[in-house]
């Protein structure tokens, strides 16, 4: 196979959908992987009479379940001899939810699909990687994690099985913001780990987005009016698809790694501000800055370790550059 291999994760809607039908005009092979395989398979039509391009597959992958990512790693090595570019791209949030849920593996379910399953899924598409003349990994994070800005805000790592759902009130707001701050931990390690081999593992911040009309049905009438505010201001879809495009092929950013890049393409740098509310306010306001609870290595070597003992897998242990 000639073209560059990309796989996806929820490429059926938003970002995703976007994403793939980007790397496809640019005539890469592109990989949808998606839990929902009829809408999946919609979207893969739709690409490729729209794309021109057939060389667009569709498996799939629930990366909210262990289980699930083992039987599609399992699929993927037999179908295909390589990856050039992963794109964890999948993520999940239920507005409105206020009661604990969880994964077939008892991992808190926002958690569960926005941080363990990237990390298992990369961890086990390593050797596919590894393959590739230069392979990429990106992460997507979102603003979300720029709430980590106020002062002693953190990960809840004793509470990601529920171990205090009776006694501590369940946020799916503050657990999606954990998640992608988790991602960008697991990035900053995977980096370091990873690129004995070459593999350059970055994420991407992902600014405000325009919400579609059956997402924003979900939120209750009082969150109605800003997800409209956010809709009149926020990026679309295919902006943050052609920026994935330019982080995982541009020139400029080929031997970047362990870096968090927004959406100018910029690699952001931990928060230089002091304290005091106009310090705080031009914080806020800096989009080239990123809360330093992100570069704390206790925090990163958390993160890690939480994710290893649920997911069982030793990236330090077993990989050695093979």
């Amino acid at each position: 196979m000639n073209a560059k291999i990309v796989l996806i994760t929820g490429a059926n809607s938003g970002i995703g959908k976007a994403a793939a039908i980007k790397f496809a005009r640019e005539g890469y092979y592109v990989i949808m992987a998606c839990r929902n395989l009829d809408k999946g398979r919609l979207v893969q039509r739709y690409i490729i009479e729209t794309t021109k391009n057939n060389q667009v597959d569709l498996l799939e992958l629930d990366v909210a379940s262990l289980d699930a990512i083992r039987r599609f790693c399992n699929e993927y090595e037999k179908k295909y001899d390589r990856l050039d570019i992963l794109i964890h791209n999948a993520a999940y949030l239920q507005h409105g939810v206020k009661e604990y849920q969880f994964s077939q593996d008892h991992i808190e379910l926002v958690f569960a699909t926005n941080a363990v399953g990237p990390f298992f899924l990369t961890y086990l598409l390593r050797g596919m990687l590894i393959k590739s003349e230069n392979p990429k990994i990106l992460n997507a994070c979102t603003v979300s994690i720029r709430h980590y800005f106020v002062k002693n805000r953190k990960i809840e790592f004793d509470n990601l099985r529920g171990e205090y759902k009776n006694s501590r009130s369940y946020n799916t707001y503050r657990k999606y913001g954990d998640s992608k701050m988790a991602l960008l931990l697991l990035t900053f390690k995977m980096s370091e780990i990873l690129k004995k081999s070459g593999i350059t593992v970055n994420a991407i911040q992902i600014p405000a987005i325009k919400i579609s009309k059956n997402t924003r049905r979900q939120f209750k009438s009082v969150w109605r009016l800003s997800a409209e505010i956010q809709n009149a201001f926020g990026a679309k879809p295919e902006s943050i698809a052609n920026t994935y495009f330019d982080i995982c092929t541009s020139k400029a950013l080929n031997n970047i790694s362990g870096k968090l890049i927004n959406s100018k393409l910029e690699v952001m740098k931990p928060s230089h501000y002091t304290h005091g509310l106009l310090q705080s306010i031009r914080q806020l306001l800096d989009m080239g800055v990123y809360p330093r609870y992100a570069d704390d290595a206790d925090n990163i070597e958390s993160v890690w370790e939480v994710c290893s003992k649920m997911t069982q897998a030793d990236f330090e242990g077993v990989y050695k550059g093979e």
